[in-house]
């Protein structure tokens, strides 16, 4: 039992410690330069989408 707990101790320290150095390194996401997920009416084309769609 007490493995188990040093296993998920350890688990979520790396998982946090994880996130947070991505958190540091990587440049702020500009949310008003990001594609539109649903343009539905909006007259805006997307220019995000799936990989597998034919251009």
């Amino acid at each position: 039992m007490r493995r188990t707990a040093l296993n998920r101790w350890i688990f979520w320290l790396v998982l946090i410690g994880f996130v947070a150095w991505d958190f540091g390194v990587s440049a702020p996401v500009n949310l008003r330069m990001e594609p539109p997920i649903f343009a539905a009416g909006s007259g805006v084309t997307l220019s995000g989408g799936h990989c597998a769609r034919p251009k």
